[in-house]
């Protein structure tokens, strides 16, 4: 018996080994797409603008780092960028936790509806939200109208704007776990004398901590590299580091210090995505999860109720009313209420837009369906792949797939200017250069809607059909299709929507005869006259509208654990 064992084991390990190869094999075939589209679209653009910044005569000049983060100038730009994101995550997290709690803990009328309603600045292009906090606190705004109050150009706007567009990060990723927490357990630690606040401090806080700190970090991510927001809103007195990239590689075709504060932005966007991926993996770790019916109820007592009114009353106020400005400023005509500022959209002045601005939307919506495909091959292969949990390589990867939401897109948008204007690459002049960029944002979310779906999937089920001939597109086709078809559908509508409202590369490379609506928004707010304003009120309503309406449909076929947006 002893001499036969190892025989034993010698026959196991080969299948066992093969199988691993195969594996691998697998694994590392499904990553080819991904690797080639980020390196060919995502690595070289931003690497070639790095080059052309930083070396002269084919030698690197390091020493430019120095030089440019020694000037006065750009530390204060470093400084207010740290800054108000710090600002702004605090102040996300103080206003969005209670919302958490109420949408994780209490069941009322409209509750799905009013979910949605809440999420819906988070799939809003940065224009658009900028433009309706324009409407709201800027010039001839609600607040100038009626108390002779402005905020645009300060930085109140600023940070009021980006707890707008986060207020949906907080509730769905805290809100989502508390959901699944089972509340017999805080319930149990105050029959064992614990007070209130010290059973959620010492039993559902720890639970929720790697939540929070995924979500803090994800606000903060965004607001760091905030561009559309602090271009309108914070006006020349204001600049993050995307807005400072912006000016030095547009305006003052300063490419050397451009390249350095990419390459700073990188970094800090790499260590973001570092530590956000280990508390993900916290978050993973095992925690006693129950169905999230079993855990709403109808608030309880003057305190409950109070506490769902004050969340109804923040959405009202921070979500519904700038929103509702907009709608009513693109309404305002000159001759009263009405669609006078739509109808202008139908014709062209011959200055800013070679076509009629209308045009833009039939424009975005061909691209974003083309950046949505694009989207959906490219994620849900890396998606595929990521599927089992594996060494520092594959970490590596899922880092990489989530670096174009940090990257400064304006660097992207001119890398692909400069770098993508010679055969077989040449593509300057082609229509495929937007949806190419815009699905570059897209995927991360792809893979991040279908990544834990897929993990969900009981590896037995691939094995027993593999087992019974089939081969890998089959068991794909037959076990793991049906099983995540609601997730991809789900991934479709967010990348359609990101790529509806991409802006920092689309700015670059939008020709002026097939504008984009963000770029014809900006392009309509950077001009004088209340014309001009009306129609980029009408224009952001229009690209609000197309986004809502995606947003809903997704909403009618989401489904528990649909992935971690």
């Amino acid at each position: 018996m002893v001499l036969a064992r190892p025989e034993v084991r010698t026959d196991n390990a080969a299948p066992a080994a093969a199988k691993a190869g195969r594996g691998s094999a697998s694994r590392l075939g499904l990553m080819a797409v991904p690797v080639a589209f980020f390196a060919v679209f995502f690595a070289y653009p931003v690497t070639a603008i790095v080059a052309r910044g930083l070396k002269a005569d084919g030698v690197w000049r390091f020493g430019r780092i120095g030089e440019v983060l020694g000037e006065p100038d750009i530390v204060q730009v470093l400084w207010f960028t740290t800054w108000q994101a710090l600002a702004s995550t605090a102040l996300t997290l103080l206003i969005a936790l209670p919302g958490a709690y109420v949408f994780a803990r209490f069941d009322f009328p409209g509750k799905q509806l009013l979910r949605a309603v809440v999420t819906v600045p988070f799939v809003l292009p940065t224009i658009v939200v900028g433009t309706a906090f324009l409407a709201l606190l800027g010039r001839g705004g609600l607040l100038d109208e009626t108390w002779g109050v402005r905020l645009d150009t300060t930085v109140w706007a600023i940070l009021l704007a980006h707890v707008f567009f986060n207020y949906a990060v907080v509730v769905r990723t805290v809100g989502g776990l508390w959901s699944q927490l089972d509340p017999r357990q805080e319930e149990a630690a105050r029959v064992l004398g614990a007070g209130r606040f010290a059973a959620w401090r010492r039993v559902t806080l720890p639970a929720l901590g790697p939540a929070v700190a995924a979500a803090a970090l994800m606000v903060f991510l965004f607001t760091f590299t905030s561009f559309g927001v602090v271009q309108i809103l914070g006006g020349p007195a204001f600049s993050t580091l995307e807005v400072e990239i912006y000016r030095q590689t547009a305006q003052l075709l300063d490419l050397p210090t451009a390249a350095v504060l990419t390459l700073v932005q990188f970094a800090a966007v790499g260590a973001i995505l570092a530590v956000h991926a280990w508390t993900v993996r916290r978050r993973e770790s095992a925690l006693k999860l129950v169905d999230p019916a079993r855990t709403a109820r109808r608030p309880r007592g003057a305190g409950q109720w109070a506490l769902l009114g004050g969340v109804l009353a923040t959405v009202l106020v921070l979500i519904l009313l700038p929103v509702g400005v907009l709608v009513e400023r693109s309404l305002d005509g000159p001759d009263g209420y009405g669609f006078a500022f739509y109808r202008a959209l139908t014709s062209a002045d011959g200055g800013t837009f070679l076509v009629p601005p209308l045009e833009a939307v039939g424009n975005s919506l061909q691209y974003a369906l083309v950046a949505t495909a694009i989207a959906l091959l490219v994620g849900g292969l890396a998606a595929a792949a990521l599927t089992r949990r594996a060494g520092r390589f594959v970490r590596g990867f899922d880092a990489l797939l989530m670096l174009p939401l940090g990257v400064s897109a304006v660097t992207v948008g001119f890398g692909f200017l400069i770098t993508l204007d010679e055969p077989p690459l040449d593509l300057r002049a082609s229509w495929i250069l937007v949806p190419l960029a815009q699905a570059l944002v897209g995927v991360p979310f792809v893979v991040r809607t279908m990544l834990p779906v897929l993990r969900a999937v009981d590896e037995r089920l691939r094995e027993a059909a593999a087992v019974l001939g089939a081969s890998p597109p089959r068991v794909w086709r037959e076990v793991d299709l049906p099983m995540v078809r609601r997730a991809v559908l789900i991934a479709a509508g967010f990348a359609f929507a990101v790529s509806l409202g991409e802006f920092g590369a689309t700015v670059f490379i939008a020709r002026p005869d097939n504008p984009t609506l963000p770029v014809a928004v900006a392009r309509l707010l950077g001009r004088a006259g209340e014309l001009n304003y009306g129609q980029a009120m009408a224009l952001s309503t229009i690209l609000m509208l197309v986004c809502a309406a995606a947003l809903l449909a997704l909403e009618r076929i989401r489904t528990q654990g649909s992935g971690e947006f």
